[in-house]
């Protein structure tokens, strides 16, 4: 893959080429401030204003043309609107289909006029990130903010596709006109349903979208599922996801995702009911909800890298280890044998395909389906979290059947071991394993000499200047400083061992930015950890706490927990369409993270009697805020962490994983070593970790707050 400039060189069209923003230039002055400030020639005030006059002057190069282009097609427009009226006084299928043609020719000049802010845009997004990177200043966030909020702003014609909208309906009302054979001529603003858009407004639409800068719901869901994707991925690899796309395995891939996330949660009920059943005492409940999680610490690794070969394969050996995980879980019940019931869940844990789920949607979906994809995926954990506790309420019975025990205990076993078996079946009959990228079943291609209008369509995917999508940043300082351009391939290749990720996790020592990335994505994976640990303390021990406290029922716990879960998705409805429109995710993030400290805090029972109100509005306040917190924490990591880690085994997805799973095991382990303090001193003696990880995490975000962009 080509750097930048030798790919704005490339795509740009020969007749516009000097409107183009100048960004050999602009790289070559980032270069020479950096030198000039070095050695004292220079100072940084100077240089942000004089950086902010250079690029004020590009951009209004860049609109005053834009805004001349937009004129001619309005011209243009208004000479075809005469003729189109002459039309309609007489018959004639020649003209009208020479009209039509004239019409479609104005929308494919508006998609080179799109293409073409677009890829000024991205020139401008990535010499400011250029700038950040070299000074550690967050000078993008600063130029940003004044420029689009200012009335006589350029920047804000831009942002706001001024005349873009005028332009496209104008070509849809007459290119629907003209398709009318009968002379109806139905209106497409009195009746937009029954109007059939044109490929070239099709196309028009999509190139606005990826110029928009707004967030939305899918793209908040979409951040919690941390599937990686290229900035600009090339023809050969949007081709090559096509070729990988089936939507059946998607599917299977989601419904792995679900089922396993029921398979978590189903046993939090009746977990302690189980332990006293099988002679332990109830707080061992902590460890057979973690033991699952200490398994997955290792499966995560070797599942992630097994994806590098197959899908197919490791989801195929998940489900049939889980199979057998649930049913020495259930069979542990007769047996009598706390071992084999821990053992069972081990193997549980040691099914957990995850990894596999995130590397398909992130390898096998074309890029125009993957947030939604990703959004499923979220929505699939979401719902499988209530789902767990809510069908764990439906099994209070007791019977059995050829001396096999099917009880409130066993059930969740039982059932979730028929729920792989038809899983089992079902993939095997649908799967289908995608192609892999070494069968080189796709040529290489090049962007020369791609129309515009596919360009726009493959190439140029990313919003204006600053996305909600993951924006991977190289922490390599070493290199920041070299006069060239990026070498791809070194900056991007993917790490080939622990060692190597934990390599670009740990600050360089050459570093001259105040605020090492490298701490900034430790401090959010930390961050990662503490809204995982407290969640973990919440669930897990809530059948004890409630016993203790308010004496309630398994099935009173399950419906509790279930409703916990179905507060995810409205939760992410109103933080994606509201709040992270009004606010910056780094203020979020730090609201969320002091809302979870609220909870905690809420949570502790002290002097006075515990009642089911405190505990009830405790735990919603805690668990929606870790909620809101994970969107915004991923999303976040996304930006800071290596492009390195966006492939291979050891991805950030991984790396994420890992430090949620240890967060419940470390949780789990906490409530079992607090149950020897007895149930009456359970709740407050788990909550004081939770409190010191929460505020350790407040101060940490502090402290890098102003490197979070």
């Amino acid at each position: 893959m080509v750097a930048f400039g030798k790919k704005l060189r490339q795509n740009q069209i020969e007749e516009w080429q000097r409107y183009y923003i100048n960004y050999k230039l602009l790289k070559k002055k980032v270069n020479r401030y950096s030198q000039q400030i070095q050695v004292g020639a220079e100072n940084q005030p100077n240089v942000l204003k004089d950086f902010s006059i250079m690029l004020d002057d590009q951009i209004e190069k860049i609109v005053m043309f834009m805004l001349e282009q937009k004129g001619l097609l309005a011209s243009r427009l208004a000479i075809l609107g005469e003729q189109h009226g002459a039309l309609l006084e007489q018959s004639d299928d020649s003209k009208i289909s020479e009209l039509r043609e004239a019409y479609r020719a104005v929308g494919q000049d508006l998609l080179r006029l799109l293409f073409f802010v677009e890829i000024n845009a991205m020139g401008l997004r990535k010499i400011l990130k250029k700038f950040d990177k070299r000074f550690g200043y967050r000078f993008t966030d600063y130029y940003v903010k004044t420029r689009a909020n200012h009335p006589y702003s350029q920047l804000r014609q831009v942002f706001k596709h001024v005349g873009v909208g005028a332009v496209v309906g104008a070509i849809s009302r007459h290119l629907a006109d003209l398709r009318d054979q009968e002379g109806n001529h139905i209106s497409i603003y009195d009746q937009p349903a029954l109007s059939h858009p044109d490929p070239v407004i099709d196309s028009i639409k999509a190139a606005v979208n990826r110029l928009s800068n707004s967030t939305n719901f899918l793209e908040f869901l979409g951040k919690h599922a941390f599937t990686f994707q290229d900035e600009s991925p090339t023809p050969s690899e949007d081709h090559l996801a096509e070729q990988r796309y089936h939507f059946m395995s998607l599917l299977l891939n989601l419904v792995n995702t679900f089922l396993y996330m029921v398979n978590t949660y189903i046993i939090v009920p009746t977990a302690d009911n189980y332990s006293l059943h099988l002679g332990a005492a109830a707080t061992v409940c902590g460890v057979i909800i973690g033991s699952m999680a200490v398994a997955q610490v290792f499966s995560s690794v070797y599942f992630s890298a097994w994806s590098n070969r197959s899908y197919l394969r490791p989801l195929v050996f998940s489900s049939i280890v889980l199979l057998i995980g649930n049913t020495l879980y259930a069979l542990a019940y007769d047996l009598n044998s706390i071992p084999v019931l821990l053992i069972g869940r081990l193997f549980c844990g040691l099914g957990s395909a995850r990894a596999v789920n995130r590397r398909y949607i992130s390898d096998c979906v074309p890029l125009k389906l993957r947030l939604k994809a990703s959004a499923g995926f979220v929505s699939a954990s979401a719902l499988g979290m209530a789902c767990g506790p809510a069908l764990a309420c439906l099994f209070q019975t007791n019977f059995k059947i050829y001396k096999l025990t099917f009880n409130q205990d066993t059930l969740p076993g039982w059932v979730m071991a028929l729920s792989w078996l038809v899983y089992l079946l079902w993939l095997w009959i649908s799967f289908r394993e995608p192609p892999r990228e070494n069968n080189k079943l796709v040529p290489q291609e090049s962007y020369t000499g791609l129309p515009v209008q596919d360009a726009v369509e493959i190439d140029f995917t990313q919003p204006l200047l600053l996305n909600s999508e993951a924006k991977f940043q190289d922490n390599n300082v070493d290199q920041e400083f070299d006069d060239g351009e990026e070498n791809y391939d070194e900056s991007h290749k993917p790490v080939t061992s622990i060692v190597s990720a934990y390599r670009l996790l740990t600050p360089s020592v050459k570093s001259q930015i105040r605020v090492n990335p490298a701490i900034t994505c430790q401090v959010q994976l930390f961050v990662y950890f503490m809204l995982k640990y407290a969640m973990e303390i919440l669930v897990a021990e809530s059948s004890v706490v409630t016993g203790h406290y308010f004496i309630w029922s398994a099935t009173s716990v399950a419906v509790f927990l279930a409703c916990l879960g179905l507060t995810v998705l409205p939760v992410n409805v109103i933080v994606g369409n509201y709040i992270s429109n009004m606010f910056e995710e780094r203020q979020v993030l730090l609201a969320s993270e002091i809302m979870v400290l609220i909870g905690i805090l809420l949570s502790f029972q002290v002097l006075i009697p515990y009642t089911v109100p405190q505990y009830v509005s405790a735990a919603l306040v805690t668990f929606v805020s870790a909620e809101v917190l994970e969107g915004v924490n991923l999303s976040l990591l996304s930006r800071v962490i290596s492009s390195r880690l966006s492939r291979g085994t050891y991805n950030g997805g991984l790396l994420s994983t890992e430090a949620g799973t240890l967060a419940r095991v470390i949780a789990d382990g906490t409530i079992t070593l607090s149950g020897y303090l007895g149930e009456s001193r359970l709740l407050n003696a788990t909550l004081v970790p939770s409190l010191f990880i929460c505020l350790s995490a407040i101060i940490a975000t502090c402290f890098t707050y102003n490197s979070l962009y």
